[in-house]
């Protein structure tokens, strides 16, 4: 077996196309490992906004909050079903909420995006204890207050603490709190006082879903067939968790497909560019091949050799590209969903499985860009190439 140290001195002699190489490789790879990033990220973001143990109710055939409607006294019935928890002040551990959205201006950009305004009741802060104040202060209830959720902050015109908008034309909204919610899709969302959401659009009188915590996660299909057997109630159960993974799977896969379509046409150019390299390598160490090839190195040893180093560029290429691609979770990316139709904020997600997988599909790049290269060094005579 030729040793590895011929094959490290010889991308070391040709820096030039070994950088050039590399460098194909590393982008091809930072593409790859980013969108995968992006499309988890996605992923965690919506399915942090669920909880097992919550049940979502919403009108029979809506697919989201915005297509639903239930009329105020079901969400009584709703919430008095046995199965849903009680709070230790007595009430039912639950929520009706109206949710709609809302153009506003883009800062740092041209144009307009959607927001998503979640009209609320004050219970909400018990309801999810994970969304906490972490400046200002709560909305008052009945006012035109609000609080938004800290990673649509500035991204708006208005949208900072202090800062107001117009909900609807001559109805003002005073953001006085920012919100965390632990990552979650609730922190690009605005919380509003329910009736003044549902007062300023004419929704008096219904909510859009209905938000339950039940005794023990367990109970889910007890729960599910007491309100979907009553069909005066017209109504359909949704575990939270699966509600939020459904509402994510359309944008992350458009961001995965759109991503890998890319990563595909710039793999095949890296991979293209490392044949050119090992073809230009062969080219010009003819002589060194018949050398090996006198000092009794067989043809699958040759051949080995070129293929190990073909691996070895494109693993250098793919360690850049993976090790640049962590910067990403560094960054905020902020997007339309397309089942909300409202702009959410989206965290690059770095996972130790996405490097790996990167590392190996730039493996693979190498050692497909490098076979043909190999076999022809392989299957060269010995004769033809101590002469050259």
């Amino acid at each position: 077996m030729v040793p590895i140290s011929y094959n490290l001195r010889s991308l070391a002699v040709r820096k030039t196309t070994t950088i050039a190489t590399a460098s194909g490789i590393a982008l091809v790879v930072f593409v790859f490992s980013s969108v995968t990033m992006l499309s988890r990220g996605i992923e965690k973001t919506m399915s942090t906004s669920g909880s097992p143990d919550v049940a979502i109710v919403l009108r029979k055939g809506s697919d989201a909050e915005l297509s639903s409607g239930i009329e105020t006294p079901s969400v009584g019935l709703i919430l008095a079903s046995k199965e849903v928890k009680r709070r230790s002040d007595g009430k039912s551990d639950g929520v009706g909420e109206v949710v709609v959205v809302i153009t506003l201006e883009k800062l740092g950009t041209d144009g307009i995006s959607n927001v998503q305004i979640r009209g609320t009741s004050e219970d909400v802060w018990k309801f999810r204890p994970e969304a906490t104040i972490v400046e200002g202060r709560m909305a008052q209830p009945g006012a035109d207050e609000c609080v938004i959720g800290r990673a649509i902050r500035g991204r708006f015109k208005g949208l900072e603490l202090g800062g107001s908008f117009e909900l609807r034309k001559n109805r003002t909204l005073k953001i006085v709190g920012i919100m965390d919610a632990k990552g979650s899709s609730f922190e690009s969302e605005v919380w509003a006082d329910l009736d003044a959401v549902r007062s300023a659009f004419g929704r008096e009188g219904v909510v859009q879903s209905v938000r339950a915590r039940l005794s023990d996660a367990s109970q889910y299909e007890s729960f599910e067939r007491s309100i979907e057997n009553n069909r005066q109630l017209g109504l359909e159960v949704t575990r939270e968790s699966e509600y939020y993974k459904k509402q994510s799977e359309g944008t992350s896969a458009f961001i995965a497909i759109l991503g890998n379509i890319v990563a595909f046409f710039f793999s095949v150019g890296a991979m293209i560019g490392a044949m050119i390299t090992m073809y230009s390598a062969v080219a010009n160490r003819k002589r060194e091949i018949g050398t090996l090839r006198a000092l009794g190195f067989g043809k699958i040893s040759i051949m080995s050799s070129f293929l190990l180093e073909s691996l070895l560029l494109a693993l250098l290429g793919g360690a850049i590209g993976a090790g640049a691609s962590l910067l990403m979770g560094f960054v905020s990316f902020s997007m339309v969903n397309f089942q909300s139709w409202s702009e959410i904020v989206f965290s690059f997600e770095p996972a130790p499985g996405i490097i790996v997988g990167a590392l190996v599909f730039a493996g693979v790049m190498g050692l497909l860009g490098g076979f043909f290269p190999a076999v022809r060094a392989a299957r060269m005579p010995l004769i033809k190439a101590l002469k050259e």
